[in-house]
């Protein structure tokens, strides 16, 4: 499926500037529901590289689109619709089809939950490195509030879902927390209620992601609270919130074969990068790659290609 000639990086509508700006997704507020316009920027190691990934929006916005459908019944979701056409009546003369089409979402305007839920069935990324600094894999450590087991290699199954949240970083790093910590931030009841969720979508997404032949190790979600209840937010089981392996390449004890933006996190641990801003111009061939990994991730678990 051939490339569009360049990336959505930056949205200029006429009369409408975005009410806040995040590392991929632009937010347009409309008084009592949102837009959120996906753009084509990528960020790896919480730093927005210089150019982006050409059709990605529309790609993260479809397939959350999908994932909010399939879960909508186990949680609630602030999903009101992605078709282009009621997205330009809610924006009126400010919609710009070039720019806007395909990549927006309209939603409820939910008060986001100020902590990042993570659920984890494999050990890999930051987890398996602070397992190491804490002793992992010779003896049983503590991480994050969490006993882990002795001798765990890099990306080996953990003995059962865990959920471990995470600080929301508007600047910087996002910083992993035990339970305890998010609950002094967001409150103990908040955060029960985080963690049942989150795990009780992991669990559902990672059954159908190994009837699609895929390994979902981890994924993050976000929270938001609309009247007395709790909603899944933001973006839902994308290759930019979830480290997907395709079942038949999986080997643990090493790095994975992935369907997602950690291709892009290997290339970039082989340059001489601090990980700080500005991050390093990724190459023609690293963000052609990456395309066709979201496409492929997106075809694997829809059944269908994404409308580009």
């Amino acid at each position: 499926m051939p490339a569009s000639t360049l990336a959505v990086t930056h949205i200029s509508l006429r009369g409408a500037e975005p009410s806040r700006t995040g590392k991929v997704r632009d937010v347009f507020d409309l008084g009592d529901s949102l837009v959120l316009a996906a753009t084509d920027r990528l960020s790896a190691f919480d730093v927005v590289l210089p150019n982006g990934i050409p059709d990605k929006g529309k790609i993260l916005n479809q397939l959350s689109a999908f994932w909010f459908q399939y879960l909508g019944a186990m949680v609630p979701n602030h999903m009101i619709s992605i078709d282009d056409a009621e997205i330009a009546r809610a924006l009126g003369d400010t919609y710009d089809e070039t720019q806007l089409g395909g990549r927006c979402m309209l939603v409820e305007k939910c008060d986001p939950i100020l902590i990042e839920s993570v659920a984890r069935g494999h050990i890999a990324g930051s987890l398996y490195k602070d397992y190491r600094l804490k002793g992992g894999p010779s003896c049983e450590v503590e991480v994050y509030g969490l006993n882990f087991p002795s001798g765990l290699r890099m990306a080996d199954p953990l003995p059962e879902a865990i959920y471990t949240p995470a600080t929301k970083a508007q600047t910087g790093h996002d910083e992993n927390i035990s339970f305890e910590e998010a609950a002094q931030i967001a409150g103990l009841p908040t955060m029960n209620r985080c963690r049942e969720a989150t795990l009780s979508l992991f669990h559902a997404a990672r059954a159908k992601c190994d009837d699609a032949g895929i390994i979902l190790a981890d994924t993050k979600f976000e929270f938001g609270m609309l009247g007395d209840g709790i909603k899944l937010i933001d973006e839902c089981l994308t290759p930019d919130s979830s480290r997907f392996w395709p079942k038949n390449e999986y080997e643990p004890g090493r790095p994975q074969s992935s369907l997602d933006k950690q291709f892009v996190r290997d290339y970039l641990e082989t340059l001489d990068w601090d990980k700080t801003a500005p991050g390093p111009e990724l190459p023609q061939s690293v963000i052609a790659e990456t395309r066709e990994r979201y496409i492929d991730i997106f075809t694997r678990v829809t059944g269908c290609e994404p409308a580009l």
